[in-house]
Order: structure tokens, then sequence, then C-alpha cells
């Protein structure tokens, strides 16, 4: 079984909002003509390393509400430049939008495990998929969905 990790998407607005900075940062390497390796970087490093890269994903939490999330290809610790340990998460560029559900601010980053984390949105049936990111979140938050 696995094991994921929440995090706040921070200074995103909604689920297309994270695909576009990741496209324009593939598009900046391209046009640098260096290769294009999606990573998210945290302090600390994951314990549960081993449970995170039998199948996890980083699930992002944007705007309140646990919205997608993307699979997790590697984990990479280093030391930086001022000598402090922290960790590059190295994602599928491919973000997946799971069944929404809100969730309360918290620092850092959380595990989920697999028994907690929603379903995609793909699995839920097609009219829910294709609905608007913000329709969605209102119809949560009136109990509709």
């Amino acid at each position: 079984m696995a094991l994921h990790i929440l995090k706040l998407c921070v200074g995103c607005e909604s689920i297309a909002d994270l695909e576009s900075w990741i496209e324009e940062n593939r598009l900046l390497h391209q046009r640098l003509k260096r290769p294009y390796r999606q990573f998210h970087t945290t302090r600390m490093t994951p314990k549960r390393m081993d449970e995170i890269l039998g199948g996890g994903s980083l699930y992002w939490v944007i705007k309140g509400f646990l919205s997608a999330r993307q699979r997790i290809e590697a984990i990479e610790p280093f030391t930086d430049t001022d000598c402090i340990q922290r960790c590059h998460l190295v994602l599928e560029p491919v973000v997946i939008p799971v069944r929404s559900r809100p969730v309360r601010p918290f620092q850092g980053w959380r595990y989920l495990t697999e028994k907690d984390a929603p379903p995609d949105l793909s699995q839920q049936g097609a009219d829910l998929a294709e609905m608007p990111e913000s329709l969605q979140r209102e119809l949560r938050a009136l109990g509709l969905l």
C-alpha cells in the first residue's frame, strides 16, 4: 500500500494555475536547452521514503481544498549552498484532479495513507471530471457534491 504526501500549493489559485506554472517552467528549460525535471523542494526528507516511492503521490491543497495529485518519481536529498539539508520530490509533470475536499491550513507536509487519499476525478465519472473547478468548489461548499 502506497504512502502519499499532502502539501499546500502556495500561490496557486486553481489546478489550471498549477498546470500553467509547470508548462512555463518546461518551456523555460527548453529555451535554455536544459533537460526538464519537475520537482518540489522541501526542507525535510521523508523518513518513510521507501513507502512513498512504492507508488506514492504528492497531493496538492489549493485554496483550502485537496484538489490534485502528481506521482512522485524520486526523492533526492541534498545539501544546498548554505549547507542546509533539503530534499527534491521529483514529480511526474502530469497533474491529476482528485475528488476535492476541504483541508485546514498546516505547515510543511503531512503523510496521507492510501485509504485516506481521495479518488481521481476520472474514476468519478466524466461529468464531474469535465465540470469547471470553480463550480465544483461551489457545489461542495453547498453540500451538493
